[in-house]
């Protein structure tokens, strides 16, 4: 009798945006017939459902022996087995006006780059020609699968227009506390509904005066840190400033207000005062057809995969490099600043535990 082993992956999650990112590729684990377990950053809330395995410690990551790691952050701790799998929390989105975009920063943690699409993928093509140590594949983002399908790609028929706020949590390029006057009265002259949906880094002096707003007007909702797909769903339009989950609400072919973007362009209505949000609201409730065609091809640009395969392409390329081995590649830098830095973090001394036990 031929025994099949099963192949085992590790979901890599430090703060919450990480679960519908990882979801998609357990999901196609499991297709598979894989076996996904997850390991959760100390700090990270613990948002897993029943049936979702949880390794406690790097120890039982390491018994787990993984063969490949899948991380939505810029890194990963090198002491979990198996090929290390950069996945993104985004896309290339500059939300300052540095001239490298962090996206494309390479700091020798990943064997594995999963690029995007035209936005990424010929400059992680370059990168891995330069450095010589990772492979960068065209795969897509995993989590762009959650919104090419029939039900999210369906304008909602709302009774009123539903507004969704979502901020970035960046210092200084935060809309939130130049905003909130405004909204709020907003949210008390017009016929619209409101959800708040902010990071979870957010100040919290900042998000408690929106929950305050919620609490007082009857048509609007603070639902805080949450990445649950429905209020994304739901909108009808998106006010927000400079962060990635602009991207991800306009793949849903629908517009988007922001207030002094940093990276303004044809595809945004971007304001720079107060006063102007409400008029560009309601000039994006129209839907111009010029603005929807600069946001079919912006999106376009950064994610053309639209047929629900990324998490299994990103599969497939763990398969082709498992495969092709380390065949042509350099070593990865030795980082042992970094490398010692994450094992203080874990607090794993794999050395220290052993000469202890023998004692």
């Amino acid at each position: 009798m031929i025994m099949v082993t099963r192949k085992k992956y590790l979901l890599f999650a430090t703060l919450p945006y990480a679960f519908p990112i990882l979801r998609t590729l357990q999901a196609e684990i499991l297709r598979r017939g894989g076996e996904p377990a997850w390991f959760l950053e100390e700090g990270c809330p613990d948002l897993l459902v029943s049936g979702e395995r949880r390794l406690m410690t790097p120890q039982e990551v390491v018994a787990f022996d993984p063969i490949a790691v899948f991380s939505p952050v810029r890194y990963v701790p090198d002491f979990f087995p198996g090929v290390k799998v950069s996945v993104f929390h985004g896309y290339a989105n500059r939300k300052r006006f540095e001239a490298v975009d962090d996206h494309f920063t390479i700091r020798g943690c990943f064997d594995i780059y999963c690029a995007q699409g035209p936005s990424s993928t010929p400059v992680f093509k370059d990168l891995e020609r330069r450095y010589g140590y990772f492979r960068a594949y065209d795969t897509g983002w995993p989590k762009a699968d959650l919104y090419f399908t029939p039900e999210m790609q369906r304008l909602p028929q709302n009774e009123r227009p539903v507004i969704l706020y979502s901020s970035t949590f960046t210092r200084g390029l935060t809309s939130t506390p130049l905003l909130a006057e405004e909204v709020e009265r907003l949210v008390a002259e017009k016929p619209w509904e409101w959800i708040f949906m902010f990071h979870p880094m957010l100040d919290p002096a900042v998000s408690s005066r929106y929950e305050r707003i919620a609490a007082t007007y009857g048509n609007a909702h603070y639902i805080g840190n949450t990445f649950d797909m429905e209020p994304l769903r739901r909108a009808d339009v998106m006010l927000c400033d400079s962060s990635s989950i602009i991207i991800e609400f306009m793949f849903l072919n629908k517009p988007v207000v922001t207030f002094r973007n940093s990276h303004p362009g044809p595809y945004l209505l971007d304001v720079r005062e107060p006063q102007e949000v409400g008029p560009a609201i309601e000039q994006a409730l129209t839907r111009p057809d010029d603005l929807m065609r600069e946001i079919h091809d912006y999106t376009m640009f950064h994610e053309p995969h639209r047929d629900g395969r990324c998490a299994a392409r990103v599969l497939d390329a763990v398969d082709d490099f498992l495969e092709r081995g380390h065949v042509g590649l350099k070593r990865k830098p030795l980082n042992l600043v970094r490398k010692w830095k994450l094992r203080r973090k874990y607090r794993y001394w794999p050395l220290l535990e052993r000469l202890r036990k023998r004692r």
